[in-house]
């Protein structure tokens, strides 16, 4: 997949998969706009990747901040082309009764305000450009309850039907709106989700999650013609018939 001229913004950019998709959108040849809270870390991506990388500060929840970082990156490459929606927490990991509210609150701030914040204010840019993707992130816990995470899955419950709306509203303006539900993935998400030792997903053994390279390469291939027929719906990275079409078996 060659993306020479295009540029494409990737928010949680600091570590695990968003850290990963940089540096496989950057050996595509792309442009990459690394967008994090984490100014040192996206920074040293930045210089490890070259010229073609851009580090800027950004919390997704405030809607200034993504739309000015929008703005900086169409004014240093010219426009754009994919934004990735990748932020995300899995905190506060704990039962309804005993949830803090404020940390309960801020998640879905994080998870679902932030997603909307990046597809309200990229969707100028990609328009102006005849169309681009919007790829975002999901996850199983969009369709299944899970103990103790009834934040984590409302959120990622919410950005489903996100991904369904703006396929519905945009897709005859060029936009491909489409999810990826990555499965467990070796990320320090994971290692949160272990030290809670709450539910199944917390007992799994570290050797089961997939390395952050692999949704990394599939949200690469999802900018391709070839998964057009996924428009408007999630992929799921479990499922072999994908595996193989991205190449990772």
């Amino acid at each position: 997949m060659d993306m020479t001229s295009k540029t494409v913004m990737i928010t949680g950019a600091s570590r695990g998969i968003g850290a990963e998709t940089a540096r496989v959108f950057a050996n595509a040849g792309a442009n990459v706009v690394l967008l994090a809270r984490s100014q040192d870390d996206i920074a040293a991506l930045a210089g490890e990747i070259g010229e073609r990388a851009i580090a800027i500060p950004c919390n997704v929840a405030r809607y200034s901040e993504m739309s000015s970082a929008v703005a900086t990156a169409v004014q240093v490459f010219g426009g754009l082309d994919v934004l990735v929606n990748n932020a995300g927490v899995v905190d506060p990991i704990s039962h309804l009764g005993d949830a803090d509210p404020d940390g309960w609150g801020q998640l879905i701030d994080i998870n679902v305000k932030g997603v909307f914040n990046g597809i309200h204010a990229a969707l100028p840019a990609l328009k102006a450009g005849g169309g681009g993707s919007v790829l975002t992130i999901s996850s199983g816990a969009a369709h299944n309850a899970i103990e103790a995470w009834s934040a984590y899955c409302a959120s990622k419950a919410a950005v489903n039907m996100l991904n369904r709306s703006l396929h519905l509203e945009e897709a005859a303006n060029g936009i491909r709106a489409i999810g990826l539900s990555p499965g467990t993935v070796a990320t320090q998400m994971q290692r949160t989700i272990k030290a809670s030792g709450i539910n199944p997903v917390s007992q799994l053994d570290w050797d089961t999650h997939i390395p952050a390279d692999w949704p990394a390469k599939c949200l690469l291939w999802m900018c391709s013609a070839e998964a057009d027929e996924y428009c408007g719906e999630e992929i799921s990275l479990r499922e072999e018939t994908i595996r193989c079409a991205v190449g990772l078996i």
